[in-house]
C-alpha cells in the first residue's frame, strides 16, 4: 500500500485535486443556497447564527489543500509529471551561460568590466587619502604614489580597445560564433529526439532522495540538454579570455618590482608593531588591486557587444524553443523555477520549503507504519502501536520504594556459599521497583502516544490540583492573599524560560516534561477557577444562605457550576499551550515525542517530515479541542442562552 502510493503521488495527486474543485463548487453553491433561504430569518448578532455552516467548513477545506497544491507545484506534477525534467534541461542551459551572463550588463545591468573599473577607482581614492607619512618615509610615500598611478594607468590601457591582443580579438569572435551555434541548436526543433532507456528508467519526480530526474525524458528535454553541452564549451572559452594587453606589459613588471620592494622592506626594516601592521595592510590592499587587474578580466566595453548580442540572440532562441511551455510554468509553477546546480536540479521558491500534499503524506504512511523492520517508524520507534509491558513496571511506578523500609527486619544478605535466600522485606522492596513478575498487559507505545501521555498526565494533575486551589482563592481571604503572589511570581515567566532549569533538575526523561506542562497547567487552571468563583453572583449566594444552604452545598451547588463554564474555557486554552511547550521541550531534549522527530528533522532539512509533524500537531489540537466543544456542551448546555 505505502509503496504503490508512493510510486503513484501524480495519479492520487490528481485524483485529489480533482476531488477537491467539485467538493469547492458543491460546497459553495449549498452555502449560497443556504443564505439566501436563512438571510431574512436570521438578524445579525444571534448566535445561533453560527451553528452548522459544515458546508462552510468544507469549502474552506478545500480552498485551503488547494492553494497549498498550486503553491507546492502538486497541481504542476500531478498533470504535468516531465515539466519538472524539461525545467531542469532548461535550467543547465542557464547554469552553463551563466559565466558569460555574469560579465554582461544582461546578468547584472553593468559590464563586469565597469564594475570593477569603478570598484578599483573607488579604493584606491581611498587609499591613497588614508596613506599615513607617520609609517611611510618620503621616499616610500613618493613609490607608494607613483605605483597608484601605475595601478590607474593600467585599468586605462585595460579599457582602450586598440589594445585589445589578435589573440583576444579571435577569442572574442569564436565566442560569438558557438553562442549562434547554440541558438542554432535550439531553433532546430525536436523533430527525431527520442529519449534513451536510461533516462526513463530514472525514479519518478519526488519519489526519491533525487528530487528531480536530471536526464532528458521528453524531446524538449533533449533539445535544451544539446544546447546546454554546447553552451559549456561556450563557457569554457569565454573562461579562457584574458586581456593582457601587450602594452600593458611592462607596466605589469614595474609594479610587480615596487611591490616586491616595499614588502622587502616590510620584512627587515625595524618597526614597532602597530607601524608594521599598518605598513603590511597596506601594501597588501594595493596589491589586492593590482592581481584583479593582472587577471585580465576587464575589457573594453565595446569589445563585449558581439558578446553581448550574441547572448540576447541566445535568449531569443530560448523564448522560441520553449513555445507554451513557458506559459505553462509560469501559470502552474510559482516562484523562481528550478535550478541545477553541479549534479542536481532542485526546485526553489515555495515548492522548496512547502513540500507537496501527497509527498507528506508519502511519509506519514512510513512513519506511521509499526513494522520497524521495514523502515516504518522513527529511529526505532512507532509513531503509535501497542507492545506488551509488565504490570510490575505500573506498579513500580505508583507504590514508593520506601515502604519496604519500614517493614522489621534486615534485607537478605549472601551466606558463606555465595547463595542468597530473599525474605518478606526483600520482596516487598522487588514489587514496590517492578522487579516482580506481574505479568503482562497491552499498552499504547511509540513517539506520538509518548507526547500524548506526557499531555494527559500533566492536564489531570493540574486541573485536580489547580481548580480546587483556585475556587478557594475565589472565596477565602486567605487563600488568595497567601497563593496569589505565589502563583503571579512564576505564571507571566515564558515556560521555555523554566525548560533549561527544569530539564537540568530532572533530566531527559518524562519527569521533567510533565513537570513542566503541570506548571502550565497548574497556573492557567487556578486562575480560571478563581476567575469563575469570584464572578458568582451574590444574589445566588444569599439566597442559598436564606434556603439553608451549608457552605459545602454552596460551593459544591452554586460555585462550582457558576465557574465551570471558565474551568472548561480553561481547560481548552491549557490544552494548547501544553501542548506547545511539550513540543519545545522535546526539541530542547528528548529521545521520543513528536518534538523530537521534528528537531531531528530540522537539523537534516526534511522539509517534508517537519510538515508531517507540523499537521500532526494541529489534528491533535484539533481533536482536543472539538473534544472540548463536545464536553462543554454536554456539562453546561445553559451557557450563552441567556
Amino acid at each position: 500500500m505505502v509503496d504503490w502510493f508512493s510510486d503513484n503521488r501524480g495519479l492520487v495527486a490528481a485524483l485529489m485535486i480533482f476531488s477537491l474543485v467539485v467538493l469547492f463548487m458543491w460546497a459553495l453553491f449549498v452555502g449560497w443556497r443556504d443564505t439566501v433561504l436563512t438571510s431574512k430569518n436570521q438578524v445579525f448578532g444571534d448566535p445561533q447564527r453560527t451553528s452548522g455552516g459544515w458546508y462552510w467548513t468544507i469549502c474552506g477545506a478545500s480552498t485551503l489543500m488547494l492553494v497549498w497544491f498550486y503553491f507546492s507545484w502538486g497541481i504542476g506534477r500531478a498533470y504535468m509529471p516531465s515539466a519538472a525534467n524539461d525545467m531542469c534541461q532548461v535550467a543547465k542551459l542557464d547554469e552553463a551561460l551563466s559565466p558569460i551572463k555574469a560579465a554582461l550588463p544582461g546578468g547584472a545591468r553593468y559590464y563586469k568590466s565597469t564594475l570593477l573599473v569603478a570598484r578599483n577607482t573607488a579604493q584606491l581614492n581611498s587609499i591613497q587619502k588614508e596613506l599615513l607619512s607617520s609609517a611611510f618615509s618620503q621616499a616610500e610615500q613618493k613609490l607608494l604614489n607613483e605605483l597608484i598611478e601605475k595601478i590607474r594607468s593600467l585599468m586605462v590601457i585595460s579599457s582602450n580597445p586598440k589594445n585589445l591582443s589578435v589573440e583576444t580579438i579571435e577569442k572574442i569572435d569564436k565566442l560569438v560564433l558557438k553562442l549562434d551555434a547554440v541558438s542554432a541548436e535550439l531553433l532546430s526543433g525536436t523533430q527525431g529526439l527520442t529519449p534513451t532507456a536510461i533516462a526513463l528508467a530514472q525514479p519518478k519526480w519526488g519519489t526519491t532522495h533525487v528530487e528531480i530526474p536530471i536526464a532528458p525524458i521528453t524531446p524538449l528535454g533533449i533539445l535544451f540538454d544539446k544546447g546546454s553541452v554546447l553552451a559549456s564549451k561556450a563557457a569554457s572559452l569565454f573562461q579562457t579570455i584574458k586581456n593582457h594587453a601587450p602594452a600593458s606589459k611592462v607596466v605589469i613588471e614595474e609594479l610587480k618590482s615596487d611591490i616586491t620592494v616595499l614588502k622587502n622592506a616590510n620584512e627587515i626594516g625595524e618597526f614597532n608593531g602597530g607601524i608594521k601592521a599598518q605598513r603590511v595592510a597596506y601594501v597588501k590592499s594595493l596589491e589586492r588591486i593590482f592581481r584583479r587587474l593582472d587577471d585580465g578580466t576587464i575589457f573594453p566595453a565595446n569589445s563585449l557587444e558581439g558578446i553581448n548580442a550574441a547572448i540576447a540572440r541566445l535568449d531569443g532562441a530560448r523564448e522560441i524553443a520553449q513555445g507554451n511551455f513557458q506559459l505553462m510554468q509560469a501559470l502552474f509553477f510559482p516562484g523562481p523555477g528550478v535550478v541545477k546546480s553541479r549534479t542536481q536540479c532542485s526546485e526553489q521558491g515555495s515548492a522548496r520549503w512547502l513540500p507537496k500534499p501527497t509527498d507528506v503524506i508519502a511519509t506519514f504512511l512510513k512513519l506511521a507504519n509499526p513494522d520497524i523492520n521495514s523502515g516504518g517508524g522513527y529511529k526505532g520507534v512507532p509513531l503509535l502501536w501497542w507492545e506488551w509491558k509488565p504490570i510490575a513496571g505500573f506498579v513500580g511506578f505508583f507504590v514508593p520504594n520506601w515502604i519496604a523500609d519500614f517493614w522489621p527486619g534486615d534485607y537478605a544478605r549472601h551466606r558463606v556459599d555465595g547463595s542468597i535466600e530473599l525474605n518478606l522485606k526483600d520482596k516487598i522492596l522487588q514489587f514496590a521497583t517492578g522487579k516482580i513478575h506481574l505479568g503482562s498487559v497491552p499498552a499504547l507505545h511509540g513517539h506520538l502516544w509518548d507526547s500524548v501521555f506526557r499531555v494527559l498526565v500533566a492536564m489531570i494533575l493540574g486541573v485536580v490540583l489547580g481548580v480546587p486551589l483556585g475556587l478557594f482563592m475565589g472565596v477565602s481571604r486567605f487563600f488568595k492573599s497567601f497563593f496569589d503572589p505565589l502563583i503571579e511570581i512564576y505564571r507571566p515567566v515564558p515556560p521555555l524560560a523554566w525548560a533549561p532549569l527544569i530539564l537540568t533538575i530532572f533530566g531527559i526523561t518524562d519527569d521533567g516534561k510533565v513537570f513542566l506542562l503541570f506548571m502550565v497547567a497548574f497556573a492557567i487552571m487556578v486562575i480560571s477557577a478563581r476567575t469563575g468563583a469570584s464572578g458568582t453572583q451574590l444574589s445566588k449566594i444569599r439566597a442559598s444562605h436564606s434556603l439553608g444552604a451549608s457552605d459545602r452545598q454552596i460551593m459544591w451547588n452554586v460555585i462550582f457550576p457558576n465557574a465551570l463554564p471558565e474551568i472548561l474555557t480553561g481547560i481548552r486554552i491549557a490544552i494548547g499551550v501544553c501542548w506547545g511547550t511539550l513540543v519545545a521541550a522535546e526539541i530542547l531534549a528528548g529521545t521520543t515525542g513528536v518534538g523530537f522527530i521534528e528537531n531531528i528533522a530540522r537539523t537534516v532539512s526534511d522539509y517534508e517530515l517537519i510538515w508531517v509533524t507540523i499537521l500532526i500537531m494541529g489534528i491533535l489540537g484539533l481533536l482536543f479541542d472539538v473534544f472540548m466543544r463536545l464536553l462543554i456542551k454536554r456539562t453546561i448546555p445553559w451557557r450563552g442562552q441567556g
